[in-house]
């Protein structure tokens, strides 16, 4: 049996056909449907979500959290009290 010289790595193994591959999934699409809302901007933010479907697991908080906070933004706008309009707005 030949030994392997201290300081070098052993030869990769190669996947044995029938034999269960224990590497990690790659990105795979959730197959989530995504429905239009008919607000453009939030709209968008759903849209963003289809994003996870081509980031590993370990990148998905970071769109989670701008999506998140995106909703919370258009949420809190409708609390707003409107603004009044101004009367250069609406020049011909």
């Amino acid at each position: 049996m030949s030994e392997i010289p201290a300081g070098t790595e052993a030869p990769a193994e190669t996947q044995v056909p029938g034999e269960p591959s224990y590497e990690p999934a790659g990105p795979a699409p959730l197959g989530v449907d995504r429905t239009p809302t008919g607000d453009p901007d939030v709209d968008a933010l759903l849209e963003r979500l289809g994003d996870v479907d081509h980031l590993a697991a370990d990148g998905h908080a970071e769109v989670y959290e701008d999506v998140h906070q995106g909703l919370r933004t258009a949420l809190t706008a409708l609390d707003a009290p409107p603004r009044p309009s101004s009367p250069y707005e609406h020049r011909s």
